[in-house]
């Protein structure tokens, strides 16, 4: 029965009940068929049940079509039950592909603009399961038969015209067999930058902002500008890095995203622009292994200015991406990049998915897919789980500060 001819679509619709699937297989257990696919999605209480079924030679329908009508009618559930040929095998339409919509609210139109832009590249969905309700909504698709490229660009325009955000990735255990997440850290792991607070207490806040915008926007050389920023810093009591430390903000989902991520087997990493001396502490609390950051120096318990050793650029994030990736025996397909930044690009690049978290807009063009909203545990529905999932494997309790002043860690040589 490898290549039936004919096929069977049965549907059950009504009130959900305890039940409905053992008996309604008990039932076609009686025929010579083979099952094709399932679908089943209970919504409030009301069930869809979706059976497809092939076989080599003409059914008994008469007695199928009385068995089920008379199980629907016990069960007080719809039935429908309509004939075809059956595929032969996996439908020649091209790759699987996951579509994922998210947005706070996610509106009708919304989904009515991506459907339609699906449907008008000749794609199919397949299926359709959502992931997330609160604080956002999040849908996902199993579509066919669809260009990745030129869906993710057509997608991608329909997301800014509705307000949402759109990913496309390759179907299948892709995605399953990511491992590693390295991180950006200023307003991406946490929601400050960490210079322009050490600025503040420096009495330049307004003069480092400005060039640190122009930086993250990709205007600026990034290690010409760390350098003006940091000179800036001269002569700042080095008791400062400590209640800097202290005032820290995590991105709301932080700690869950980490924690759901570590618990599935996946290893951790964060990259800095910013300061060993300020976020070591922060990544040893939230159980990072991987930490690569700049070193400010320190001579007679104040800042001079400089810094030691290399700079961690744009290219130094890159290579830390890959020195974290070989140090876990993870292939850099089966990382994940995370940054808002134009010194993320490269990092994002040799990522196997490269994600822009509310980020400048050349970040966003570049990126794989992009997140708007401002909760860092999103990323979580991009690699297919759902909150029902993150709920039953951990809490996100309140960030203690005195967590964030544990020993630092550092990057494997």
């Amino acid at each position: 029965m490898n290549n039936p001819r004919i096929s069977l679509l049965i549907t059950l619709t009504g009130r959900d009940r305890p039940g409905v699937t053992s008996r309604l297989f008990a039932i076609l257990a009686r025929h010579p068929l083979s099952v094709l696919d399932v679908e089943q999605v209970v919504i409030r209480g009301r069930l869809v049940l979706g059976v497809l079924l092939g076989c080599d030679s003409p059914p008994d329908l008469t007695g199928i079509h009385a068995a089920v009508d008379s199980l629907a009618r016990d069960l007080g559930l719809e039935a429908e039950i309509t004939m075809g040929s059956a595929p032969s095998g996996e439908p020649a339409r091209g790759g699987r592909l996951h579509v994922t919509l998210l947005g706070s609210p996610l509106a009708p139109a919304a989904i009515t603009a991506i459907a339609g832009r699906i449907a008008a590249s000749g794609a199919n969905i397949d299926r359709i399961g959502r992931l997330a309700q609160q604080p956002v909504t999040c849908i996902e698709m199993d579509v066919s038969g669809g260009d990745p490229a030129t869906l993710r660009e057509d997608l991608a325009r329909a997301a800014v015209d509705q307000g949402i955000d759109v990913a496309v990735q390759r179907g299948g255990l892709h995605r399953r067999a990511l491992r590693l997440i390295v991180m950006d850290v200023d307003s991406t792991l946490i929601r400050d930058e960490v210079i322009d607070l050490l600025a503040a207490r420096a009495g330049c806040a307004a003069e480092v902002a400005k060039v640190t915008a122009a930086a993250m926007g990709g205007e600026l050389d990034f290690t010409a500008s760390l350098r003006e920023r940091v000179s800036l810093l001269a002569g700042l009591d080095a008791g400062v890095l400590d209640e800097v430390r202290a005032e820290l903000r995590l991105t709301a989902g932080a700690r869950t995203l980490i924690r759901t991520l570590s618990g599935l087997g996946y290893r951790s990493g964060i990259v800095s622009g910013g300061f060993i001396q300020v976020i070591g502490p922060l990544a040893a609390a939230l159980g990072i292994g991987y930490v690569a950051a700049n070193e400010l120096e320190i001579s007679g318990g104040k800042l001079t200015g400089r810094l030691r050793g290399p700079v961690i650029d744009r290219a130094g994030k890159a290579e830390a991406l890959r020195r974290f990736a070989a140090d876990a025996g993870v292939p850099l397909s089966q990382t994940v990049a995370v940054g808002d930044g134009a010194n993320d690009l490269d990092m994002i690049a040799a990522a196997g998915l490269g994600v822009a978290f509310n980020a400048k807009p050349v970040v966003r063009d570049a990126a794989d897919t992009s997140l708007s909203v401002p909760y860092l545990d999103a990323i979580l529905y991009l690699l297919g789980i759902s909150s029902e999932d993150v709920l039953a494997r951990v809490d996100d309790p309140p960030d203690p500060p005195a967590a964030l002043r544990a020993a630092p860690r550092r990057s494997p040589p």
